[in-house]
């Protein structure tokens, strides 16, 4: 079946999702994260895109973006490329990291610029962050604070006109609590916590989930693993069945 033409926008601006090709963690530490967004700023000059907006998680990243002097495809591969072909050579490995091609949405008004724009700075929240401010690796903090490469003017010429105000303003729309309906990382089906509480039990050879708190690391790193590779669960749902932490099963 030929895949679906990307849609166009209008505007020039896509709200653009890349995750790791079986929920594989794409950034394993700092070092990763400062080299993606090294890239971000090279191929920016390049390129000529604007960002607005960014978060990097541990397997997804999520961008904000107005294309330049070349088609967004053309730019997300190049950036694409060069981060996977810098991460293989780090951990020694082969092969694809990202999931197929990147999932995007347009994005034609300011009303809707602004609600993903909370949609994306809001993502460490829903992973259990206490608050945007002290989450390192969004561009939250460049519109409160020092803009490094990040065109806040724009966004927050939105909410006023006066730089403080907006900036008043903007933190209090962020912060706001939202059920914002943006694009998804995966379109699989969602699985129920009794569903996933049988495959975790079959995987894991356990009768209750929690058994795979007490497992020797290496064991239990591997069925998490086997479990994440389900359609449909979440690492959210394995680490509320099993008591593991989140981290800990995003990293397995």
């Amino acid at each position: 079946m030929p895949r679906q033409a990307r849609q166009k926008s209008q505007s020039g601006i896509y709200h653009i999702i890349l995750r790791g090709i079986n929920k594989q963690v794409i950034f394993e530490d700092d070092e990763d994260r400062e080299i993606f967004i090294g890239y971000l700023q090279h191929y920016k000059d390049i390129a000529s895109y604007i960002i607005y907006g960014y978060c990097l998680m541990d397997n997804h990243i999520h961008l904000l973006m107005k294309e330049g002097k070349e088609p967004i495809g053309h730019t997300m591969k190049r950036i694409g490329v060069s981060y996977v072909s810098w991460y293989n050579r780090k951990y020694n490995r082969i092969g694809h990291l990202f999931q197929d091609r990147f999932k995007s949405e347009v994005v034609e008004t300011d009303e809707y610029l602004v609600t993903v724009l909370r949609y994306i700075h809001q993502n460490p929240i829903k992973t259990g962050k206490k608050s945007l401010v002290n989450y390192k690796w969004s561009s939250y903090i460049e519109y409160i604070g020092q803009s490094k490469f990040i065109d806040t003017g724009f966004v927050l010429g939105i909410f006023a006109e006066e730089r403080e105000q907006s900036i008043t303003f903007f933190k209090k729309y962020m912060n706001e609590q939202a059920d914002d309906h943006c694009i998804e990382i995966s379109e699989a089906r969602r699985i129920t916590d009794e569903e996933a509480k049988k495959i975790i039990q079959k995987y894991g050879n356990v009768k209750i989930p929690t058994e795979l708190q007490h497992m020797e690391k290496i064991k239990r790193d591997e069925i998490i693993r086997k479990i994440k590779e389900v359609d449909g669960v979440s690492t959210r749902q394995i680490a509320r069945l099993t008591g593991i932490s989140q981290s800990v099963i995003s990293k397995a």
